[in-house]
């Protein structure tokens, strides 16, 4: 048996509305592709409204790197591309013409001489990713390793055990053409007590590492922290397990499918379920008569790192699921904060509800409200309780504020990505937007070091 990789820094966020084990098949009018969702992306629009596409029509791609195409998930019409200040572009939205299995742009035959072009052909290449930076991959890179994460701990995760048991064949395939891409680099992570799925125990094609403990231990980040750690001049690729199955899945049968199994999770729901469509699926269909009243946050992937939408929106080309939370702006006005929080969320032992054991604290129904607002840092020493990495926190924090290369590189920079912070903001007493200012840092070493 492996050896078991402890995290003890972390923090477990348990809330209502875990997605049950029942699947809806949901065939949305629309669906689309957002350049803003990729780090660094300066999107060459190939298409106009009201052209035919087909799956695999090639609706954009990068500037920087023409070899980078972002293909159509569905067949239909180019119902709208729609553009933000200063002409930015947003999304490309593709009306469904309803026929999923029927209407694809014919490739070649993958083979595995020839992983990387067809990669690069059907619009799949973007869902691989690297470290340092977020970006997406570089097809002449040659990574140090390879990372897939199979198993979430954020709150209201998908179960990935789930989605492995559903497309076992091509989970596999997947794993073997990442295997081959990265000269048999690549790194399967599970947990000690979330994986029980024998499709990801005995997964061939990779190096398997057990982990245990709180999130985040299910981020990737983590997980090549302990066992790749990054140091300047290092590139190491990643993917989520849903990405593995699309590109199993095309290099198994040689047809593109970009098809989804979204968790569609929150207290806000009346029925939280999983729903199979295609990736970029509008979310108004998704949410459709299953909403307990309109005064909920949409939140395209999980509450921590994920972005809030409406249901006029679309799901994130990296998200697994669609979260949703009541709103928080209603207020206590005699007792405000002080209001006793037997069924309030409290890591500082702040509420009663922090003395109730584990095993016999419910679920929490918490909302968006911040109960508070943005001040100067307080010295707390909550971060050091909920980050694993070897990395002192606030100092990383306060040196990409200021803008310093050299300090953000001594401080250890290249290990982390904006959602390795999201418990730091989950527990900052001085509610500041971490996450921006971890994205911010590593956006002027990016552009720095070319």
């Amino acid at each position: 048996m492996t050896q078991v990789i402890k995290i003890k820094q972390g923090l477990d966020i348990k809330l209502k509305g875990k997605a049950e084990r029942a699947v809806s098949c949901q065939e949305p009018e629309s669906f689309a592709l957002q350049p803003t969702d990729f780090v660094g992306l300066n999107p060459r629009l190939l298409v106009s409204e009201g052209d035919q596409v087909k799956v695999g029509t090639t609706l954009f791609c990068d500037k920087s790197d023409e070899r980078i195409l972002f293909t159509a998930p569905v067949s239909g019409t180019v119902n709208e591309v729609r553009r933000g200040p200063k002409r930015l572009l947003e999304a490309v939205v593709v009306q469904s013409d309803k026929q999923l299995d029927t209407q694809y742009f014919e490739f070649g035959k993958p083979t595995k001489e020839s992983i990387t072009r067809s990669l690069l052909e059907t619009g799949l290449w973007p869902m691989i990713r690297q470290r340092p930076y977020g970006t997406i991959a570089k097809p002449d890179d040659k990574p140090k390793a390879f990372f897939v994460s199979a198993f979430d701990t954020a709150p209201l995760a998908p179960d990935m055990d789930f989605l492995a048991e559903r497309f076992p064949d091509s989970l596999q395939k997947g794993l073997e053409v990442l295997s081959i891409l990265c000269d048999n680099k690549l790194h399967l992570c599970i947990h000690s007590e979330k994986t029980k799925s024998e499709v990801l125990l005995k997964a061939k094609n990779a190096t398997l590492h057990t982990f245990s403990g709180p999130h985040p231990s299910g981020n990737v980040g983590t997980q090549i922290n302990r066992i790749c750690p990054i140091n300047k001049g290092d590139i190491v690729w990643h993917c989520g397990l849903p990405e593995v199955i699309n590109i199993g899945n095309f290099f198994r049968t040689g047809r593109l499918d970009f098809s989804r199994l979204y968790a569609v999770a929150g207290s806000g729901l009346l029925h939280p379920q999983y729903c199979l469509t295609k990736l970029g699926a509008s979310v108004a269909a998704l949410t459709d008569n299953n909403l307990k009243d309109s005064h909920q946050r949409l939140v395209s992937g999980n509450v921590l790192t994920g972005h809030a939408i409406t249901e006029n929106d679309f799901i994130g080309f990296y998200h697994s699921m669609l979260s949703v939370i009541p709103e928080g702006d209603q207020r206590h006005e005699m007792l405000g904060w002080i209001w006793p929080g037997f069924k309030k969320f409290s890591m500082s032992r702040t509420f009663p509800s922090a003395f109730i054991p584990n095993v016999l604290q419910p679920d929490f129904e918490l909302d968006t409200n911040l109960h508070g607002e943005e001040r100067a840092f307080v010295m707390t020493g909550e971060f050091e309780k909920v980050f694993p990495f070897d990395i002192f926190p606030l100092q990383l924090i306060k040196a990409c504020i200021i803008g310093d290369i050299d300090l953000m590189e001594n401080l250890g920079i290249y290990e982390v990505e904006p959602e390795d912070f999201a418990l730091c903001e989950f527990v900052d007493t001085s509610k500041t937007d971490i996450q921006a200012i971890i994205r911010n840092g590593l956006e002027i070493l990016r552009k720095e070091n070319g």
